[in-house]
Formats: C-alpha cells, sequence, structure tokens
C-alpha cells in the first residue's frame, strides 16, 4: 500500500515491545528448547478481519531470528475470513516463540483498527463524507493506530497537538467565548496550522462562521441540527465534521445530513483485538 510507516519507527516500537518482555534476560521459557532446534509455524485468523501490521510481524521476526523465512498468504488491507491462514514462517524455534506475543500483539491490535474503520467505511459507501480518526489512541502506538486507520480506508485527523488547533469548549470558556477565542487563534497560530471549532449548537455555528471559522466541529447534536447547520453553510467555504455517539446503527443518518467529514473515536479506543494465533506444525 501508499501510506507504510517509516521503517525507524517500526523497528522503535517493535524493540520497546521485546524489551518489555524481557527485560534485559533470556526467554526461560523459549530456553527449554534446545538452542539448534528449527520449527515451521502459521499463522491464523479465528474470525473476520482485515488484516493490517504485516511490517510488525516481519519486524518482531527478524529481531529475534534474524534467519526467519516467512510466506504471506494475504496482503496489507485484505478482508480476510475467519479461519484463515494468513502466513508461514520457518526459523530457530527459540527465537519464533520469543517474538510470538510481540508479532501478534502488533498485528491483532492494528487490524482490529482496521477492520472497524472498514466496517464504518463500507457503512457510508457512496456518500461523500469521510470516516476520521481523533487522538483517542493508545499511548505510544498513536502512528501506529492511524496507520491502521488509513488501512481500513479512513482518514486521519490532526495527529497531535503539533499539527492542528482544535478548540474545544473548555478552550471557549478560559478565553471568554467563540469570538474571543477564534480572533486570538487567528492572530496567533501559523498560516500552515488548520483552526478548528468545536460547536454545540445552531447559534454557535452562526457565531463561529461569522468570526470566519472554516472548519467545524458539531459536537453531540441531532441530525435534525446537523442538517440545519449543513443547509446554513451550503454556499460557504466551510467545513463540517459531526463527532459524539457516533455508532454504525446511525453513522448512514449522519452522513446523509451532507457533511463533510465524521470522526469516531471508537475507532481506536474501543477496539477489541482479533483472535489469532500461531501454532508450530
Amino acid at each position: 500500500m501508499n501510506h507504510l510507516l517509516p521503517d525507524y519507527l517500526i523497528n522503535k516500537l517493535v524493540a520497546e515491545a521485546l524489551a518489555e518482555d524481557l527485560n534485559n534476560t533470556p526467554d526461560w521459557t523459549a530456553n527449554l528448547i534446545s538452542k539448534d532446534s528449527t520449527a515451521k509455524a502459521i499463522i491464523k485468523t479465528n474470525q473476520d478481519m482485515v488484516i493490517c501490521g504485516i511490517q510488525f510481524v516481519e519486524t518482531a521476526l527478524h529481531q529475534t531470528t534474524p534467519d526467519h523465512k516467512i510466506s504471506w498468504l494475504i496482503n496489507e488491507g485484505d478482508s480476510i475470513k475467519a479461519g484463515s491462514q494468513l502466513c508461514t514462517i520457518e526459523g530457530n524455534a527459540r527465537g519464533l516463540l520469543t517474538a510470538e506475543r510481540t508479532a501478534l500483539n502488533f498485528l491483532q491490535t492494528l487490524s482490529a483498527t482496521a477492520t472497524i474503520t472498514r466496517e464504518y467505511v463500507t457503512a457510508i459507501a457512496n456518500l461523500d463524507t469521510q470516516i476520521m480518526d481523533t487522538r483517542k489512541t493508545i499511548p505510544g502506538l498513536r502512528y501506529a493506530q492511524k496507520y491502521a486507520v488509513r488501512v481500513g480506508g479512513g482518514h486521519n485527523q490532526r495527529i497531535g497537538l503539533f499539527d492542528g488547533v482544535l478548540i474545544k469548549e473548555n478552550h471557549i470558556i478560559a478565553h471568554g467565548g467563540i469570538d474571543a477565542v477564534l480572533e486570538h487563534a487567528f492572530k496567533i497560530t501559523p498560516a500552515h496550522i488548520p483552526i478548528q471549532i468545536e460547536v454545540e449548537n445552531f447559534t454557535e455555528l452562526k457565531q463561529a462562521v461569522a468570526r470566519g471559522a472554516r472548519l467545524i466541529l458539531l459536537d453531540n447534536m441531532s441530525t435534525a441540527e446537523i442538517s440545519e447547520c449543513v443547509s446554513y453553510c451550503k454556499d460557504k467555504d466551510v467545513i463540517l465534521e459531526v463527532s459524539g455517539n457516533v455508532n454504525l446503527a446511525n453513522v448512514k443518518d449522519y452522513a446523509l445530513c451532507g457533511v463533510n467529514r465524521i470522526s469516531i473515536g471508537s475507532l481506536t479506543k474501543n477496539i477489541q483485538a482479533i483472535d489469532l494465533s500461531m501454532r508450530f506444525i
């Protein structure tokens, strides 16, 4: 795919995960096996999934078993049925076992995000609305999870606090209101940094638009309120994004209102790891 993570980041994340497992000691359980023993293994999925994290598996194996061989039967981003075999692996038995949990942890977590993202994208297929992620990510895995969102067909919101402004309720209260906070934001924020403001009703939307906001988050509004906002902004240069209480049952209703984007924190924070297993054969 055309949006892979850089190797240095994957190497770092995998090295940290292995270090967490080993704590600068041998793998005492793997040491029960002869150091020269070789093995062949398969990774299998026990549920339907979108595969994401192939690079992480390969890196974990490389860091513990440099001479391993792995053959993938699928590609990153493929939709896979329960019971399918993902790959075969050959190499030093100790190394494969040491890498197993780290490799599967990344694969099951990132595939979970890619899988649920694909479900949301499919639910609004053929509508001109993007599914977006948020900053509600697992600490340390933000770049990886946002990559998984892209693999699932979604889009990334700002990566962090460094590449975008999102003015929320507390910022508005602390600064004395929408007019004041927007005026200050436009004054101090570099031109290349996007400025988004969250509003909670139609009155706040009109106020934000009047003060020059062009990227507006509609927070926890009903579909009737959202439709009113969309109608008001129809001929204006404004991007509208919906957030709050979005799920698979109602996401299409929100998209049909005509908003540009829908951001969903559960893509990365409420995931259930995919049921995977690695077995020697």
